[in-house]
């Protein structure tokens, strides 16, 4: 009896040095096959476009083929899901924005996982500031001219957003409380037709991402007035941050990072960290995110997990200060 534990124990062991040794011998080949990188938003939406930019690096970096797996829907958890229950083998992975992440799991919809939980971070990517856009027929030429008319015409003024919980939206609102003002948020499906919106007088303000404003703004069929970020954009030089221009405590940004599911092992999470601070650091992919008004980071695994712990912290305080319950 004895003599059978004594080879029963040896065949566990011996079973766990086997796996142990099959996943060291995984991790040190990986990646030996294509990767999938799932954007939670639809095609052609700035999530994408930054995706499949900085897919075309670590594609280059990695020597497999990376490739963006769209999946839109339930604003942005249908393709967090995925991630979150993936295989952690490295093969699926997330890039990941504030609204799935940190800002509709606070909407009182029910989210089938736990943001701080149930992804591995592996690097923040880039950050994209927002610009705070006036149609031209406002009577309002600088951040402190607007915070005054909304104040003059409490409940008047409406700004437009691409939907409930978007980081646009959560730019409104956070606008609403620092500044102190009553304006109306206007949901559309998506940044695109609320820009048209804008451009139509049918609303009065809204923040966007800079590419796709910055032609209105050069033509004159809309006014920027700031860039929400903690400093200027470079492709706005002479345009001011928000804070700068009212003194306010205001700074919020658009960013976007790689996670992969959790229990992902450290040297394949290594791997990945590594292949994207390369893959930001090709020509292209930094030509490319600069024309998108786009700055790459590359951050660490721990630096862009405090940072998610920060920004849920954050956007926590400010949906519960706006009663956005329930609004998800």
């Amino acid at each position: 009896m004895k003599l059978f534990r004594h080879a029963a124990s040896f065949a566990v062991l011996a079973a766990a040095a086997a796996i142990a040794s099959a996943q060291s011998t995984s991790d040190a080949s990986y990646p030996n096959r294509p990767i999938r990188l799932i954007a939670p938003s639809s095609a052609g939406g700035p999530v994408d476009v930054i995706a499949r930019t900085l897919s075309q690096g670590l594609t280059e970096v990695l020597g497999q083929q990376v490739v963006v797996d769209n999946r839109a829907g339930a604003a942005g958890l249908i393709g967090a899901e995925l991630v979150a229950t993936g295989s952690p083998d490295g093969y699926t992975l997330l890039f990941g924005f504030s609204g799935p992440l940190v800002i509709v799991p606070h909407l009182g919809t029910k989210t089938p996982y736990d943001t701080l939980k149930d992804f591995a971070p592996v690097s923040l990517a880039a950050q994209a500031p927002y610009i705070l856009l006036v149609h031209p027929n406002l009577p309002a030429n600088s951040v402190k001219d607007l915070i005054a008319l909304a104040k003059q015409r409490p409940g008047k003024l409406n700004y437009a957003s691409g939907g409930n919980g978007t980081g646009i939206h959560l730019a409104g609102e956070l606008f609403k409380l620092t500044a102190g003002v009553n304006i109306v948020h206007v949901p559309y499906k998506g940044a695109g037709p609320g820009m048209t919106a804008l451009l139509a007088n049918e609303v009065d303000m809204m923040f966007n991402g800079i590419p796709p404003a910055l032609p209105h703004v050069k033509s004159g069929k809309l006014r920027g007035l700031a860039v929400g970020g903690e400093k200027r954009s470079p492709i706005l030089p002479d345009m001011p941050t928000v804070a700068e221009a009212s003194g306010l405590a205001f700074n919020t940004t658009g960013w976007y990072g790689v996670l992969a599911p959790p229990k992902t092992p450290r040297a394949i999470v290594t791997r990945l960290h590594a292949a994207t601070v390369k893959a930001l650091a090709v020509p292209s992919v930094k030509e490319n995110l600069g024309r998108q008004g786009v700055e790459p980071v590359g951050s660490s695994p721990e630096e862009f997990a405090k940072m998610i712990r920060g920004e849920w912290v954050k956007w926590e305080k400010v949906i519960k200060a706006a009663g956005l319950k329930g609004q998800g």
